[in-house]
């Protein structure tokens, strides 16, 4: 694999329309929304979908999802234990050598990195992974909509029918959200996270809400719109990623946008700092 040159910097433009984009557990399963009313993904909800168009790539992950798992893995600590070299530094007490066989084997540990500490195994190592991915926040306050939903049959057999209520349904009509993120060389060289691995977190944010459907996110709900991605022209980077992040403006054309066509998106440049834009998918 190519080995990765120079910092990378990226910004998604999601529009979620009739869509629940990450229920907040602790407050009924409403979207999330801080306390100014902006919509809100969490950095963990958008990592998981992108492991999950990962693995959709063919590629290997550690951290999966139950219903998806391919290796008939039941745990985290069983994945772990299934890896011949990682087991054999294990018994060396070699964590440099555990951390860099589980970077070797699941690309989600040498992108967002991993703490490897299990009961069983006595061990306790901790990558750094090169990627980091911010929250994602919309561009204006959410307005959440909820509707109570019913069923039409018992759950259990009953001499009499239950009650048809089931519980609350919620969603956000429209709204556009930013998702920001980075890609640091020097965890890169650590983790062995190549130009390759970029090039497939670059398709996997393209193509997000790929296979990701849901009753709370039917297909069509949520779209990626456009994908900003900058590479800087050395290893650190020429510019903080703060900075880069602040040249794409946002501006509604009117007062209720329910479209991406109803924002105007303006990029700015700096000098020596290459773009490409994507649409997405």
């Amino acid at each position: 694999m190519g080995e990765f040159t120079n910092k990378i910097d990226f910004e998604v433009l999601v529009m979620v329309k009739n869509a629940n984009p990450n229920g907040d557990p602790l407050n009924g399963n409403r979207p999330r929304e801080t306390y100014d009313g902006f919509g809100e993904i969490s950095d963990v909800c958008i990592k998981r979908k992108i492991r999950n168009r990962l693995q959709d790539m063919g590629e290997k992950i550690f951290v999966q999802s139950d219903e998806r798992s391919d290796d008939q893995c039941r745990s985290l600590a069983e994945r772990a234990k299934s890896n011949d070299m990682m087991q054999k530094a294990l018994k060396s007490k070699d964590k440099e050598a555990y951390a860099k066989a589980a970077c070797e084997t699941w690309m989600d540990v040498r992108s967002f990195g991993q703490v490897f500490a299990f009961k069983d195994d006595s061990v306790s190592v901790g990558v750094r992974g090169p990627v980091s991915i911010h929250s994602a926040f919309s561009v204006l306050p959410v307005a959440i909509n909820s509707m109570q939903i019913t069923k039409s049959v018992n759950s259990e057999t009953k001499d009499k029918k239950s009650s048809d209520t089931m519980g609350m349904k919620h969603k956000i009509y429209s709204a556009l959200y930013v998702i920001k993120g980075s890609i640091n060389h020097q965890l890169a060289e650590k983790t062995g996270f190549s130009e390759e691995d970029a090039q497939k977190i670059k398709e996997a944010l393209r193509t997000l809400f790929v296979n990701d459907s849901s009753s709370a996110r039917p297909d069509g709900s949520m779209e990626v719109c456009r994908l900003y991605w900058w590479k800087h022209n050395c290893p650190m980077g020429q510019y903080s990623s703060a900075k880069v992040h602040k040249l794409v403006k946002i501006t509604p054309k009117k007062d209720d946008p329910k479209e991406f066509e109803d924002y105007t998106v303006e990029v700015d440049s700096l000098p020596n700092l290459a773009l490409e834009e994507l649409e997405g998918i």
